[in-house]
């Protein structure tokens, strides 16, 4: 099922996500939608909040055609990190803006993967690291546009409403 992704100034994509204690039958639904919504959005992402589920749970697949490499992880924290980098990016909770973000260069993110049944470490560089970084950020209540300056980010708040209230 395909649900509505949350769009910003959301209050619910500024809150901490709950940590998942129970991954039931719920939870492995819940990943599912949330990967078909990826996948139609088209993203290569998606948080738990950007569709309402205060929840610490998120779909990802760089390659961005379904199925092809998700991956679902509960509970995901960055457990290592180095180097750095910036790149353009953007966020399906602020359509058609993209900023460039600074971010680590790789990234070592231990979580439960649901489908493994277990927990793992996966070691990402590039577009990998960069689509674990921006995921776990929303699962911490923090945006791409919290990333700019003080300044950028007031002018581009202001973007940003002004072209969502014409959509």
């Amino acid at each position: 099922m395909i649900l509505p992704i949350l769009t910003y100034p959301h209050p619910t994509l500024r809150q901490k996500a709950e940590i998942v204690k129970d991954v039931g039958k719920e939870i492995r639904k819940l990943a599912e939608n949330m990967a078909e919504t990826m996948y139609n959005a088209p993203g290569v992402g998606l948080a738990a909040p950007q569709i309402g589920q205060s929840l610490q749970l998120i779909v990802i697949d760089p390659t961005g055609q379904k199925a092809q490499g998700l991956m679902v992880l509960i509970n995901p924290k960055i457990v290592a990190a180095e180097g750095e980098v910036e790149e353009e990016e953007g966020c399906l909770s602020i359509p058609d803006f993209y900023f460039k973000i600074k971010r680590y260069s790789k990234v070592r993110v231990k979580g439960y993967d649901p489908l493994k049944e277990k927990t793992i470490e996966i070691e990402a560089d590039g577009l990998l690291a960069r689509i674990f970084q921006h995921e776990i950020d929303h699962l911490e209540g923090t945006l791409i546009i919290d990333h700019l300056g003080r300044v950028k980010r007031e002018l581009y708040h202001r973007r940003i409403l002004k072209h969502l209230k014409k959509k």
